[in-house]
């Protein structure tokens, strides 16, 4: 727990000396981050899963709604967290003792409470969070709130992870390894997708809300559903393949993992690309070095994709081929990866520089999240993928390259949905570290 403290002390002094410059560069001179407020659904009184505001906890790993991070430069931060007295819900857990070593911690019972606490907001002050209203109403001026320069440079600096949040991720990754293990378990023992799912969740010992994101639950033709959420399936004992796509949350941050599995009677053809996959998400988890543009990573796993289906037969044209023409969009429709953090989906994926110059994917490839030059202290995903998705097939049936497939092959395969294979990785000094497989090796 010492390392962990001197760790997380370490973060927020980082915090500290990044912020300052970002007001500097932008013309503030003191920073409001809000926590958040709960979000009910039209006509109804039932909230959606709380969720805080990533830079609020990009500081202070503290559940519940409404909390004020006050952030001067040169000051000791403090915390004001809102602790209603409320018998209707169980209420938010105090802040840990390692968060009130480095904020004043003060504790209101209400929101109002809580920006009386604050104080008059200025003419220089920033708010960043969802309460623009609320802010406004409470000083700060309407060029404070949310300042997208001010903002960009705030989502740069997420862009490179802490020794703090590394461990966080790791031990997410730690908290989700023994549920996707169970979750194997029960597909290899014949379960329906709902009950791999429950399987999962029993394992990690969370509630669905607490995930950080809907677990992807695919046995046989629905891993071809980028983001199926379905939780049906085949009956019990009848699937041949099973992608899951499951992470967990630790302190705010997330692992965010893949695994395709298939048992002895799966088509051979689909075996043989799944192993093909395995090394070649291998060979990318490796490439991502320091210099290296996202893009080409990109680039160099759709001629990867292109090499394993030539080599299956599911072309009758070489991979180099396929690639230059555009064959392997079908069957990887999504980008190679995106960062990882607090969100699943992290920020500054797309962003060149701290002003927040944004750099769009190549052409024919929208779906790619991250554009960046690769740099140490990145965490991202390494996530290739290879499907049989009829409704994007379809169109190649009766184009000009209709040829250069065996549509009897592609056929065979359809029902076998789709393969991907998610690791987590951090871009460290000398190599990189492949957090997912040091808990999780297959």
């Amino acid at each position: 727990m010492a390392a962990s403290l001197a760790t997380y002390s370490a973060h927020v002094a980082a915090r500290a000396a990044t912020t300052a410059r970002a007001l500097e560069e932008t013309g503030f001179d003191r920073l409001l981050i809000h926590s958040g407020v709960p979000f009910t659904y039209f006509a109804d009184d039932d909230d959606a899963p709380f969720h805080s505001t990533p830079h609020f906890t990009h500081w202070a790993p503290v559940d519940g709604p409404h909390h004020l991070l006050d952030v001067v430069p040169g000051k000791r931060p403090r915390l004001v967290r809102v602790q209603p007295r409320d018998f209707w819900y169980a209420p938010p857990a105090p802040a840990p003792d390692f968060v009130r070593r480095e904020f004043d911690v003060v504790e209101v019972a209400t929101p109002d409470a809580a920006w009386k606490e604050i104080g008059a907001a200025g003419q220089r002050t920033a708010f960043v969070g969802a309460a623009a209203e609320e802010a406004g109403a409470h000083g700060v001026p309407p060029a404070g709130v949310n300042p997208k320069a001010l903002v960009a440079r705030l989502d740069w600096e997420r862009s490179y992870k802490s020794d703090w949040e590394v461990d966080a991720i790791s031990a997410a990754t730690a908290k989700a390894a023994p549920a996707h293990r169970a979750a194997e378990a029960a597909f290899r023992a014949g379960a329906p997708e709902i009950e791999i799912h429950h399987s999962y969740l029993a394992a990690l010992g969370d509630v669905e809300e607490a995930l950080p994101y809907t677990t992807i639950v695919g046995l046989d033709h629905h891993a071809a559903t980028l983001h199926y959420h379905g939780k049906r399936g085949r009956e019990a004992g009848n699937a041949r393949v099973f992608l899951i796509d499951a992470g967990a949350a630790v302190r705010g941050y997330a692992s965010d993992i893949t695994r395709t599995y298939v048992t002895a009677a799966a088509d051979p053809v689909f075996a043989l690309l799944l192993d093909g996959m395995k090394t070649l998400q291998a060979r990318l988890c490796v490439q991502g070095r320091p210099g290296t543009s996202y893009v080409d990573l990109h680039l160099e796993t759709h001629r990867g994709v292109g090499a394993l289906l030539s080599e299956a037969g599911v072309f009758r044209v070489s991979g180099t081929k396929a690639f230059e023409k555009g064959l392997t969009h079908p069957f990887l429709p999504h980008g190679l990866g995106h960062f990882l953090g607090i969100q699943v989906h992290d920020v500054a994926g797309r962003q060149i520089d701290r002003e927040g110059t944004i750099a769009p994917p190549p052409d024919g490839h929208p779906a790619l999240r991250t554009t960046r030059v690769i740099e140490e202290r990145m965490v991202f995903t390494i996530e290739p993928g290879l499907y049989f998705i009829p409704m994007l097939l379809d169109p190649y049936r009766s184009g000009t390259n209709r040829d250069a497939f065996d549509w009897g092959l592609v056929d065979r395969l359809i029902p076998s949905g789709g393969i991907r294979i998610e690791d987590n990785i951090l871009v460290a000094k000398g190599a990189n570290r492949n957090l997912t497989r040091e808990l999780l090796p297959d």
